[in-house]
């Protein structure tokens, strides 16, 4: 029996997800693996497939995300999405922690700092690299509002914390899937990401 036209499926796979058709995508996913078992895409497309059909919140995002570090660099892309799929679960419980919490009590528990007093800081000091690697080891900010969230991931990619600013971004979209901010900071970021990469 002839094998399957790997990237002829791999397409309608994709497409399918993108139609929100996980099903279809799951089917068309397995049948490359079945095929071509060493398939890093078809294997990050069937667990995406399977998290979106369990109702894993992020699974689109991710998808999006994905999609895009695929146009740049599909090895690279195989690579991260793989180590985010490993990671994904502890984030999105220290996300959940953050957010739940009451303000108070994480400001005395975790010797934190609110957002706006944070801000504060950096208004009076002048340089927000300068004063949040000075406590970025010993305080934790405390963020209660999307809006301060959202400001404080783009101060973290102005300023060359990209990596933590991914981290933060990943446990937010499997929070907020849908978040139109949150998905073009991750487009915004994952660009950025490869424009270094090539420059390097």
């Amino acid at each position: 029996m002839s094998k399957i036209s790997k990237y002829k499926t791999l397409s309608l796979a994709n497409e399918s997800f993108l139609k929100s058709e996980y099903d279809a995508a799951l089917r068309h996913f397995a049948e490359v693996l079945h095929d071509y078992p060493d398939s890093k895409e078809a294997y990050n497309g069937a667990i995406l497939a399977e998290m979106a059909m369990s109702g894993e919140d992020g699974a689109e995002a991710l998808f999006d995300y994905y999609t895009v570090l695929k146009n740049e660099n599909k090895d690279e892309a195989d690579v991260v999405l793989s180590e985010i799929l490993e990671s994904i679960d502890g984030t999105l419980d220290q996300l959940k922690t953050i957010f739940s919490q009451p303000i108070k009590e994480k400001l005395e528990q975790e010797n934190g700092i609110l957002y706006g007093d944070f801000i504060s800081l950096v208004k009076e000091d002048g340089d927000f690299k300068e004063v949040f690697e000075n406590i970025m080891f010993s305080t934790k900010v405390i963020i209660s509002e999307k809006e301060d969230f959202v400001d404080f991931l783009e101060r973290l990619m102005n300023h060359g914390f990209k990596e933590m600013a991914l981290t933060y971004l990943e446990g937010a979209l499997s929070v907020y899937p849908n978040d139109s901010e949150l998905r073009k900071l991750l487009k915004r970021l994952a660009k950025a990401s490869s424009i270094e990469n090539r420059a390097s």
